[in-house]
This record gives C-alpha cells, structure tokens and sequence, in this order.
C-alpha cells in the first residue's frame, strides 16, 4: 500500500514539474537528441558491418565446401 502511495505522489509531483519545467525539458530534449541519434546511427552501421562480414565469411566457408567436394 505504500508503495502505491508513493507511486501516486511521485506521479503528482511529476506531472507538476513538468508542468512548470516544460520549457527546460525541450531545451534538455533538443541537446540531447543530435548526439543520441549519432550514437545511434554509429551502433547500427557498427552492426550492420558486422553482420556483412558475417555473410561474406558465410559465403567464403561454403565457397570453399563446395570446391572440396568436387
């Protein structure tokens, strides 16, 4: 039970500061919103590499399956 209480006025108090710290909120959002999305950007051409030296490994091993076998 208290811990709903305190959820509740946790809730309360936020949605307050919010209100009356929106504007810092926005300024906060849009510094950190280009950094994020470079990170972001850079983690997903890192992975996506990754996977693409996956499949040409993929495809080296059964290139070279396949001329053994003949």
């Amino acid at each position: 039970m208290r811990t709903l209480i305190g959820g509740a006025i946790a809730a309360v108090l936020g949605v307050i500061g919010l209100a009356v710290w929106f504007g810092e909120l926005m300024q906060l959002i849009a510094g950190v919103l280009p950094s994020m999305l470079i990170v972001g950007g850079a983690l997903a051409m890192y992975l996506g590499f990754d996977e693409l030296k996956d499949s040409w490994n993929k495809d080296m091993s059964s290139a070279d399956d396949q001329a053994s076998e003949e």
